[in-house]
């Protein structure tokens, strides 16, 4: 990225951050925080998605793979750069969650979920999160830059030991987000596979930026002993989660319509009334169809103009779903106004202008890794 694109970035989160200050005076406290908490949960989940795909690299001990490594390693930084957001998000609570309300109590599935849904545990369960998430990141990322310096061989072995431990605890700390932050919104509805559907949209969004960042290095000349063939298969999973989101995401909706108990299908009744319904054919659309049709030949998953396009669409499309999923519980219709655009603009600009920092990071591949050069090797 050039001064000028840099100056852009600048620009943009300044001009941001002043517009959230103005939502803050101007839109009141509830418009502030749905949007904070949209925002929040888009960056942190394109970089946990990052973390996955590392941790996952590693547990199956992928060799085609290492020469991309180091792509998702820096992205999921943004993981250690939201963690103040998500302490900060803790401001929201008495402003978007009903539940915080005591008159609420009134309710008795509310009242139910009084041990589990209370400010103070809430609180305890982010930090346990963002505090996990922190040792993860020391062990298998930064673990892996200190490789670059020093080739010890044992990161692996320390690395593919701790991997199983971690997907435990992505497992569980995704769940928690998900029924945390979006479903106790609207703290009568439930969803057993809630969970489920945010990782299926936390790793499509990891892929997505993982794909894009990959391009991005690629078209600068770097990365050159990167063949068509890693680029091929990391377009495989990303067609292949476009399939996994669209099932999931369908699942739930049609076991909730199949049953038709009024206590679940209204959190899906409030999301296809009014304006709320073509955002869901838009979801459609750019969620699944467009990047199911555009990744079927098997050439598109090698090209990296086509994969860019359908990575973008994923970001914005995971993007809308978490707006999809967080808005109507605050609002009769969609919003979209300068709240939206000066929120947009801080976290895009904010997160572009991080993301060529951690660019930086280490080698361009993992040098030190042992298992470097096999992966070099890779064809299919």
């Amino acid at each position: 990225m050039n001064a000028k694109g840099t100056r852009i970035l600048e620009t943009g989160t300044v001009v941001g951050l002043l517009g959230i200050v103005t939502t803050l005076v101007v839109f009141g406290r509830e418009r502030f925080w749905v949007n904070w908490v949209v925002w929040l949960l888009f960056v942190l989940t394109a970089g946990l998605g990052c973390f996955f795909i590392v941790a996952l690299e590693h547990l199956v001990g992928a060799r085609w793979s290492v020469p991309l490594r180091r792509v998702p390693e820096r992205l999921s930084s943004l993981v250690i750069v939201m963690a103040p957001a998500v302490l900060l998000g803790l401001l929201s609570l008495p402003h978007l969650y009903p539940w915080t309300k005591p008159e609420s109590l009134q309710d008795p599935v509310v009242a139910g979920k009084a041990v589990w849904l209370n400010i103070p545990f809430f609180a305890v369960r982010a930090v346990l999160c963002v505090g996990l998430w922190l040792i993860a990141y020391r062990i298998l990322v930064s673990g892996s830059f200190r490789q670059d310096r020093e080739k010890d061989p044992r990161f692996n072995v320390r690395a593919r030991r701790f991997s199983p431990v971690f997907m435990v605890i992505f497992a569980l700390t995704i769940t928690v987000l998900a029924f945390d932050w979006i479903s106790s919104l609207e703290p009568t509805w439930y969803s057993d596979i809630f969970g489920v559907y945010l990782f299926a949209g936390t790793f499509l969004a990891g892929l997505s930026a993982t794909t894009l960042a990959l391009v991005y290095l690629m078209n600068r000349g770097k990365l050159q002993e990167v063949t068509p063939d890693h680029v091929y298969s990391l377009g495989g999973f990303l067609f292949a989660f476009t399939v996994f989101w669209s099932y999931i995401a369908f699942a739930q909706y049609l076991l909730m319509w199949y049953a038709n108990l009024p206590e679940e299908v209204v959190w899906y009744q409030e999301r296809l009334q009014g304006m709320w319904g073509p955002l869901v054919l838009i979801l459609a659309l750019f969620h699944f169809f467009l990047p199911f049709f555009i990744l079927i030949p098997r050439d598109a998953k090698s090209d990296p103009k086509r994969l860019c396009v359908v990575a973008v669409l994923m970001l914005v499309s995971h993007w809308l779903d978490l707006y999809w999923m967080i808005f109507p519980a605050v609002g009769k219709s969609p919003l979209f106004g300068w709240p939206e655009l000066s929120f947009a603009l801080l976290f895009i600009c904010g997160g572009l202008l991080w993301v060529r920092h951690a660019m930086t990071f280490g080698a361009d591949m993992p040098v030190g890794d042992p298992l470097l050069q096999e992966g070099l090797e890779f064809h299919l």
